[in-house]
């Protein structure tokens, strides 16, 4: 969790904060929780033992930076931004990108702008950071969401998968 900063805002009886160390309990159970519900796995379900560490030392170590939506003590919604550094193009002079990833709301809080305010807060701290571009893979529930900010469809590029 470098470069996680102090930012705390309500709005209503939902705290916004961007995580730190001390978050790693909330930041692991609400990534497991969201990966659960948007693969339509089993509330059961158990990850392996290598997919949850390596999760929570891309947390601790990683170079990325996670909104967490809170209702008092309880996550209700989280969103991550991934920040990458390319060697630099013309189109992205500074190298600087960025993948925003596991947004996620918890069912009884959709649609109460708490995904959008999460995204936005990312978007601006990427801004300050100097980056170019900003990717997401979106579901189809997602994709207002993302258009509403700015985001648009791509068909850019290829992808080797091991």
């Amino acid at each position: 969790m470098k470069n996680a900063g102090k930012y705390n805002e309500y709005q209503g009886k939902t705290e916004y904060k961007f995580a730190t160390p001390d978050d790693m309990e909330q930041l692991m159970s609400s990534r497991l929780e969201m990966l659960k519900v948007v693969n339509d796995l089993d509330p059961a379900y158990e990850y392996s033992d290598e997919f949850v560490e390596c999760s929570r030392e891309y947390f601790k170590n990683g170079d990325q930076i996670t909104v967490l939506a809170l209702n008092g003590k309880r996550v209700i919604g989280c969103a991550t931004i991934c920040y990458i550094c390319v060697m630099p193009t013309f189109s992205h002079p500074t190298g600087k990108r960025a993948h925003l990833m596991n947004v996620y709301t918890k069912k009884e809080w959709q649609r109460q702008g708490i995904a959008l305010k999460m995204v936005s807060m990312l978007i601006e701290e990427a801004w300050k950071r100097g980056v170019t571009e900003i990717s997401l893979d979106a579901t189809e529930e997602g994709r207002p969401l993302y258009r509403k900010l700015g985001f648009v469809d791509s068909t850019e590029g290829m992808v080797l998968v091991k």
